[in-house]
Order: structure tokens, then C-alpha cells, then sequence
């Protein structure tokens, strides 16, 4: 490294690179979660945080589905309008959904009106109406890999989209009857929910992230 008067000073370690940048409070974070406000709020409050239960698993899973294709801040601002035409994402009252409530999601402009995505959702509610509270939240969970075996990410492109683990997860989920969760989408959910911590070794949210505050 170069000292202030210009000599390379031989003893000094080398900063590895990061991609984390500052944002207007000097906190440094992934650079995602600077391009928009949404994505900040998103970025601090939950993105890699635990999540547990049946029901808000299954909203994890079912608006990442929706992401498929698209941004996720295109989701993320719909959110609440998705909560309110998915009956806050409850599992039995989703189940109950009938082809009159299909129709009503299509012409719903608060959601992504995609029939293969709301349909598939409906499906997969059915499928999980059937299943031993918890047991989504323990199929899920028993995917996550030891934390000891993921050394933090520094940069972006240490950060994958798909890994052995999410494929895994895909294939648990698709054996079950559950529809779109291909691997990419499983691990997108992998990191939302908590399972795999990707904020990167310099951002700030990483340790409260890997505790659960």
C-alpha cells in the first residue's frame, strides 16, 4: 500500500475489495439497497432477516414467484396490494379462492395480473391446506446450510444466483405438488427469508441480519 508521502510501505495489509457503498448516513450497504428508497427500507428492515410460519412463508414464496421475470422492487411496491387481494397471504383462505376470485385478481392493478403466476398460487395454497401446520416452515428451513460453510461475500460477484441448496429446495418443494420454485427463485427466497446471509462482509446490516434483529 502507498503511505500519505507517496513510499509503498511493504508491512501494510492489503484492503480486500468490496463492493458495499456508503449511504446518506454513512452507513456502508449493498449497493442494491441504495437505488431507491423502497429498496433501503427493504435492504435494513428485512432482506436476510429470519423468517417463520406457514402462512408468511408462503407469501415469501408465492411474490417471488410473482418477482419471476420482473424486478423485485416492481414487487416489493406492490405488496400491499397483493396482501389485500391474497387475504394477507393466509394459507386456508387462499385455498378457498374460486374462479370468480381469479377473474377478480386479473383485473386487480395492485397486483401483477399474470394468470399462469395466480393460478399457480391458488395451487400451491390448496397443496399446503393439506399439509400439518409447520410443515412448510420445517421443509424450508431444513434447506438451510451452515452458516460456517458460506464465508461472507465481498463483492457482488461473490454472491450466486443458484447453488446446490436451492436446487435442492426447488426439488423438495416441486416433489410436494408446489409450482413455480425453480432453483432461482428458491434461493431468492433462501435469501429474503434468512436462510443464507448474502449482505456483503462490509455492509452494516449483515450482523443484525445473521442475529435475527
Amino acid at each position: 500500500m502507498t503511505r500519505a508521502d507517496g513510499a509503498v510501505d511493504a508491512n501494510a495489509v492489503p484492503v480486500p475489495p468490496t463492493d458495499a457503498v456508503p449511504g446518506p448516513d454513512g452507513r456502508l450497504r449493498c449497493p442494491w439497497g441504495l437505488s431507491a428508497d423502497d429498496y433501503r427500507a427493504y435492504h435494513d428492515e428485512e432482506w436476510g432477516r429470519p423468517v417463520h410460519g406457514d402462512d408468511a412463508l408462503f407469501e415469501r414464496l408465492s411474490l417471488e414467484a410473482f418477482q419471476s421475470g420482473l424486478s423485485w422492487i416492481t414487487i416489493l411496491r406492490r405488496r400491499e396490494g397483493f396482501r389485500r387481494a391474497f387475504a394477507g397471504f393466509e394459507i386456508a383462505a387462499v385455498a378457498a379462492f374460486t374462479d370468480h376470485d381469479v377473474e377478480r385478481l386479473l383485473d386487480d392493478p395492485g397486483i401483477i395480473r399474470n394468470r399462469a403466476k395466480v393460478t399457480a398460487t391458488l395451487a400451491n395454497a390448496r397443496v399446503l391446506a393439506d399439509w400439518p401446520a409447520g410443515e412448510l416452515d420445517a421443509l424450508i428451513w431444513s434447506h438451510a446450510p451452515d452458516p460456517a460453510t458460506r464465508p461472507a461475500p465481498r463483492t457482488l460477484a461473490d454472491v450466486p444466483a443458484v447453488t446446490e441448496g436451492s436446487t435442492a429446495l426447488a426439488k423438495s418443494l416441486k416433489s410436494r405438488g408446489l409450482r413455480f420454485v425453480g432453483p432461482t427463485t428458491a434461493y431468492a427466497l433462501m435469501q429474503a427469508c434468512g436462510l443464507v446471509n448474502d449482505h456483503l462482509d462490509a455492509c452494516w446490516a449483515r450482523t443484525p441480519a445473521a442475529s435475527g434483529r
